[in-house]
């Protein structure tokens, strides 16, 4: 699937991609205890929701067995990409620095973080 005609996440089908991208393969019991952790989901919301996922081809289900598999079948990197690209474009008028020193002035990075960010950056100085 392209990127030109992936269907886009809603934030409630992203929670459920991030459950299936560190996963790998779940059934909608999975997701939906995992879910219920962090906020109030029922569990026929989930079904459902998973459900139009598989319709919109955001995930594929496996239903050899009994109980339906679900995996995640569009790209996770690929996925963060368009959406951060689609946020800096809307939301800080194209300015990819806008968006990181916003970032980082919100939350507090850890120095790890920080390290890493500083090697980024001169790695990219360095092109």
């Amino acid at each position: 699937m392209s990127a030109a005609n992936q269907s886009k996440p809603t934030e409630s089908e992203l929670e459920i991609l991030q459950i299936l991208w560190e996963k790998g393969t779940c059934t909608v019991r999975d997701v939906h205890e995992i879910l219920e952790k962090s906020k109030d989901a029922g569990y026929t919301t989930t079904l459902k929701l998973m459900q139009i996922m598989h319709e919109k081809g955001l995930v594929s289900r496996d239903t050899s067995a009994k109980t339906h598999i679900y995996k995640a079948i569009i790209n996770q990197e690929k996925t963060q990409q368009h959406l951060v690209n689609r946020m800096i474009d809307n939301v800080f008028n194209g300015s990819a620095a806008r968006l990181v020193m916003q970032a980082l002035g919100n939350h507090s990075a850890s120095k790890e973080e920080i390290d890493s960010i500083k090697k980024y950056l001169d790695q990219l100085s360095k092109k």
